[in-house]
């Protein structure tokens, strides 16, 4: 493996097969399936502060919403003078615009190292003997778009899951998110489910990575508003 990803993805690599080896016995089959799970929440673990930095972020901007708006309309004109304004009054209140993007940018690498290992037949110029490993009798190196009958049914199955945890995503995440300008807020609704439109196209083992990940993204969002709003759920923006 000779590309930037070489070393990421032999760590991967040696990662879930350690723990596939070590879980075999307990799980048998699932033993891969449960390696990516915990290595996906591992990182996730790590990237906890970020998250939470990012949420903090969303719902300083949430609250900003109508001044960001006034700026908007006084300075609409001039580009410039706009970007200076608003990059003080992020300043003022400790945050930036483009706090929230960090834990999503961070991810992505996360995804590629995924997508990567499991179309690999070799990784670290020996076979890749991770392909050998399956979920319901899938193996993880499939693709939904080149299989059929049951295997069928378990990327269908992984996709449905996905699109729920999307939607519980997109519920929470409207309950902090600002009030943008007409379009935006389409957009913000529609861009969780790209999710499974890209697990379409990948392997089953980063269908599995992405599941983990946005139930977890669900998890975070959650406990964040209860810790900001402690005794009450919060009440989703109107659809």
């Amino acid at each position: 493996m000779t590309s930037i990803f070489g070393v990421p993805i032999d760590a991967a690599y040696h990662l879930v097969f350690a723990l596939s080896t070590v879980l075999t016995p307990v799980l048998g089959g699932l033993a891969a399936v449960a390696g990516i799970v915990l290595i996906t929440v591992a990182l996730r673990l790590l990237l906890l502060p970020l998250s939470f930095r990012a949420m903090r972020g969303q719902a300083i901007a949430a609250r900003l919403a109508p001044e960001l708006q006034a700026l908007r309309t006084r300075y609409g004109k001039q580009p410039e003078r706009l970007q200076r304004e608003m990059t003080a009054l992020y300043k003022r209140e400790g945050t930036s615009m483009f706090a929230g993007l960090s834990p999503l940018l961070l991810q992505w690498p996360l995804l590629s190292v995924m997508y990567l290992l499991f179309r690999s037949a070799q990784v670290g110029g020996r076979p890749n003997k991770l392909l050998s490993s399956d979920l319901l009798g899938v193996p993880l190196g499939s693709y939904w778009l080149r299989v059929t009958g049951v295997a069928d049914l378990v990327f269908l199955g992984l996709f449905a899951v996905l699109a729920v945890l999307c939607w519980l995503l997109s519920r929470t995440g409207r309950s902090m998110a600002p009030v943008t300008p007409a379009g935006g807020g389409g957009l913000a609704k529609v861009l969780p489910y790209l999710t499974v439109a890209v697990s379409a196209f990948a392997p089953l083992a980063a269908g599995i990575y992405l599941v983990t990940s946005t139930g977890w993204s669900v998890l975070e969002r959650r406990l964040f508003l209860r810790r900001t709003r402690p005794g009450a759920e919060p009440t989703p923006a109107p659809s």
